[in-house]
């Protein structure tokens, strides 16, 4: 590998199904494809798209192919990529206990009660969700309502960003010392070193059962959206070896969307990046994190919360950093970090430009290293991924639930920082390549939703078009992962597709700020479905991953 070639995702396999693909031509629709931006057919070959056109030339390979699909006017765009998510986790809050929706404490004692009734057998109780801040009085559940609620039982509820837990003192007695760990707080939610041994002691009761339960239930949630490739970001803290080799191994050999995993360890030589890739990792990224969540507080920032006399958790410094970076660039694995937090983004940049400048920019930016979040970003943190070719992992959803004038950011930050989060736009201008994704089950799965909510930031200085925001939901995935030739429906690319009911299609710049191409009909963008706030979402009638179908609603 030279200097200047990037590290490349393993061929990703074929789509786990019975039979041989078959060769399917698609007409009768619209197909989003900058190979003809008028198009309103595709065929697809062998897993891959084999050629896009017109309506008039569809009829001519009408009598080669296995499958003729009327769409009935449907549009047929490239699948989506979600690039940071926790499957397992997603699987559990979709199975298990979700408090997402419990509007204020009484509420979600009341859920855990009925939780724990219908689930005797369950050694460990688990949910996720709740959100003091959005509850009249703002107060989490103490340890003794969460004792009465659960009868006694053990319990885990993650908050809604999972950087904080309440527990049960039954949990608690799991494991030993734990009180004297980092990040316990009496009667408070456990964070840091306290919070990941006791969400260790709970996931350690998850039997392998239940695990491949939650885990076929979440990647089947996400092709239901249209979601064709999932970045998992696990990590020993976050999930486990198990859980995470047990992922992969399923993805391998059941139908559903693409699995790339992320391993959330330090690597320092040769030998532990070789670790890593027996783990499955394409990279030792994802969560590796250099702080942790603004709503837990915990986010490392310059200047104290506006909400607390504190900064925060630094969790990585820039030597620590420097180490991790120049130790993957030089075995080719990418490597990555979680950073929320303005300090947090500081250490990251500084680190990753240390490893630069011991071991040449051009082998820096080649490896794509990527960084999750990415909030609290500067100029000058825009400046450096830029130099960096650092890839933004990010989740417009966290704007569009926790933005605005009267939003959690505001509550921590004062509302003067935090209309500075979330730079889309800005990042975009300087050419850093963006990755959208959910960090579900933090926020869910809703790919339009997420390219919506992009477009129309509460700060309208950071809104971007939906173009570039579809296109960092699709393409800016797979290039997150090493590949240039997928996310896209041209010929040749990978057959990850999914077809759409869908309104009118346009051009869309949804502020005159946005630095947007042409809206003139006569340039030949293609156009996408308007996604106006307040207006329904295209609905997903198909997902189709390498030529295999792996989700399916009726077109009618």
């Amino acid at each position: 590998m030279n200097d200047r070639t990037p590290p490349q995702a393993p061929e990703t396999p074929e789509a786990p199904g019975a039979g041989p693909h078959r060769t399917v031509l698609l007409r009768g629709g619209t197909v989003h494809s900058p190979a003809d931006p008028f198009a309103t057919a595709m065929v697809v070959e062998r897993g891959r798209v084999a050629w896009v056109g017109s309506e008039g030339a569809a009829e001519s390979f009408a009598d080669g192919v296995d499958e003729v699909a009327d769409l009935r006017g449907a549009l047929v765009t490239p699948a989506f990529t979600d690039a940071h998510v926790h499957l397992t986790a997603t699987g559990l809050a979709l199975t298990g206990l979700d408090l997402a929706g419990a509007r204020d404490l009484a509420g979600a004692l009341d859920r855990v009660r009925a939780h724990a009734t219908a689930r005797p057998g369950d050694a460990v109780l688990l949910g996720h969700g709740w959100d003091a801040g959005e509850w009249p009085g703002g107060r989490p559940p103490s340890r003794a309502e969460l004792d009465t609620a659960a009868g006694g039982r053990p319990l885990y509820l993650s908050r809604v960003d999972v950087h904080s837990a309440v527990v049960t003192t039954a949990l608690l007695d799991r494991v030993p010392g734990v009180t004297a760990l980092a990040g316990f707080t009496g009667d408070g939610p456990l964070t840091g070193e306290a919070h990941h041994a006791v969400r260790r002691a709970a996931l350690a009761a998850v039997t392998p059962g239940e695990r491949a339960e939650a885990q076929r239930a979440a990647r089947a949630q996400a092709a239901a959206c249209g979601i064709g490739s999932l970045h998992e970001c696990a990590g020993p803290d976050i999930s486990g070896e198990d859980d995470f080799t047990a992922l992969l191994a399923l993805a391998a050999r059941e139908p559903g969307p693409r699995v790339f995993g992320y391993w959330a360890e330090p690597v320092a030589d040769a030998k532990g990046a070789e670790r890593i890739r027996a783990l499955g990792a394409v990279g030792a990224a994802g969560d590796l994190c250099a702080d942790g969540s603004l709503g837990s507080r915990t986010a490392h920032l310059h200047e104290p919360y506006a909400d607390a006399p504190h900064t925060g958790t630094a969790l990585l410094d820039a030597a620590a950093v420097a180490a991790h970076v120049t130790a993957c660039t030089e075995a080719g694995l990418q490597a990555g970090f979680h950073a929320i937090g303005d300090a947090a983004l500081t250490a990251v940049t500084e680190g990753v430009r240390r490893a630069a400048e011991r071991l040449g920019t051009a082998r820096v930016r080649a490896a794509r290293h990527r960084v999750e979040h990415a909030e609290m970003l500067t100029p000058g943190h825009v400046a450096a991924f830029a130099e960096l070719a650092l890839t933004a992992s990010v989740q417009p959803a966290f704007d569009a639930a926790w933005g605005g004038a009267d939003g959690m950011y505001a509550r921590r930050l004062g509302a003067g920082r935090a209309a500075g989060l979330n730079p889309y736009a800005a990042l975009l201008r300087a050419g850093v390549p963006l990755a959208f994704g959910s960090d579900s089950p933090v926020t869910p799965f809703d790919p339009w939703g997420t390219v919506r909510a992009a477009a129309f930031h509460h700060t309208p200085a950071h809104r971007i078009s939906v173009r570039g925001a579809f296109t960092a939901h699709t393409r800016g995935g797979w290039r997150a992962v090493g590949r240039d030739d997928a996310g896209v429906l041209v010929p040749g690319a990978p057959a990850d597709y999914a077809v759409w009911e869908r309104g009118e299609l346009v051009v869309q710049a949804p502020d005159e700020r946005v630095a947007a191409w042409s809206t003139d009909p006569r340039s030949g963008t293609p156009g996408l479905p308007e996604l106006l706030p307040g207006g329904p979402l295209p609905v997903c009638l198909r997902t189709v991953v390498a030529g295999r179908t792996v989700f399916a609603r009726p077109i009618e």
